[in-house]
């Protein structure tokens, strides 16, 4: 009888690591086989609206669990750079009495604004998004980029107070609308601030 048991001992732990080794290796099929989340699935065809909705998931599992500000922000610009192309797209973080350059995807900007100072300072002071079709009509616009035609700036909020804008420039005029409004303001209502 005791040769029987250790049999049987002998065949259920042999049955536990075949079962061990086949999770294994189904688990390692599995993730092989899913996206990483730092792989974003890029739609240009769609309309404007349908590439948000497509990327708003992909920007939410990118961020999630992360809570490095600046890796944050530097994955969002650097997602909607790729999505949408625009010639510029990054952050401004209010350190004291300024705007202070954050992450950004695109040419070298300008590393400081004052409060009220072209539609990033504006949008700070106003705590309001700014759309402006053409930057050149815009009173005060600071031009870092001569090929910026048109810009959309929305402020980042914590606790009620300013602690940031996003800003969008892009080399064509009127490119940016009340969409790019809706839908960046859900993107940045991920950021944990």
């Amino acid at each position: 009888m005791a040769k029987f048991n250790n049999i049987t001992h002998g065949l259920h732990r042999c049955s536990v690591n075949s079962l061990i080794l086949t999770f294994n290796f189904i688990y390692r099929i599995l993730l092989i086989s899913l996206p990483m989340a730092e792989d974003l699935v890029i739609i240009k065809s769609e309309s404007k609206e349908q590439q948000y909705q497509s990327l708003l998931p992909q920007i939410e599992a990118l961020i999630s669990g992360e809570e490095d500000l600046t890796a944050n922000l530097a994955n969002i610009a650097a997602a909607l750079k790729e999505q949408f192309g625009w010639l510029w797209i990054g952050f401004y973080l209010v350190k004291q009495d300024e705007l202070v350059l954050g992450p950004f995807q695109g040419p070298v900007a300008c590393t400081r604004i004052r409060k009220g100072k072209g539609v990033c300072g504006a949008a700070w002071l106003e705590a309001k998004t700014f759309i402006v079709d053409d930057v050149e009509e815009f009173p005060g616009h600071i031009a870092c980029s001569s090929a910026s035609r048109s810009e959309i700036v929305l402020p980042l909020f914590k606790d009620g107070e300013v602690v940031g804008v996003l800003d969008a420039d892009s080399a064509d005029l009127a490119h940016f609308d009340t969409t790019d409004d809706e839908y960046l303001s859900k993107i940045i209502a991920y950021i944990n601030l």
